[in-house]
């Protein structure tokens, strides 16, 4: 049972994240950590005039399960919005808590995770990049808001 949640598809993920590392200049940082593994990811964004994602570095220190998210993530956040970014946390929450199918549209990469809802104790960790990027927008977003009000 074990071997069929480290499918090759989630290791081979696991071990390409995309857009790893920190931004020079992020408009939005948020860090989350899954307290019952430690694993931990901190995102950077920087967003377009429309308010998508238009640069993007995630540090990711997680399980193979919360690389494996966080490689889905990678490969398809440019260009989303903080609306798609919540409907995908969501979806993730269903589909693990739930029975839910998962992520539909650019994240639907994420489904490759559904076994996950049977371990409840790897929930917060294929989670993390999820939720620390919907963080980082939110604070970006947050940012230009104040910056308008000031101006």
């Amino acid at each position: 049972m074990i071997d069929d949640l480290y499918s090759a598809r989630i290791l081979t993920l696991a071990a390409n994240l995309p857009h790893s590392g920190r931004l020079a200049a992020p408009e939005g940082t948020a860090e989350r950590v899954a307290k019952l593994c430690g694993s931990k990811a901190i995102v950077d964004v920087v967003l377009d005039d429309a308010g998508r994602v238009a640069d993007f570095a995630q540090d990711v220190k997680a399980c193979a399960l919360g690389q494996a998210a966080a490689g889905v993530l990678g490969e398809s956040v440019l260009g989303s919005t903080v609306g798609e970014l919540r409907e995908t946390r969501e979806a993730m929450l269903a589909m693990l808590k739930s029975g839910g199918e998962g992520p539909s549209g650019r994240f639907e990469g994420l489904r490759v995770l559904k076994q996950v809802a049977d371990y409840p104790a790897r929930h917060a960790s294929t989670m993390v990049a999820i939720e620390a990027t919907l963080e980082a927008v939110q604070a970006a977003l947050a940012a230009r808001t104040r910056l308008a009000g000031a101006a």
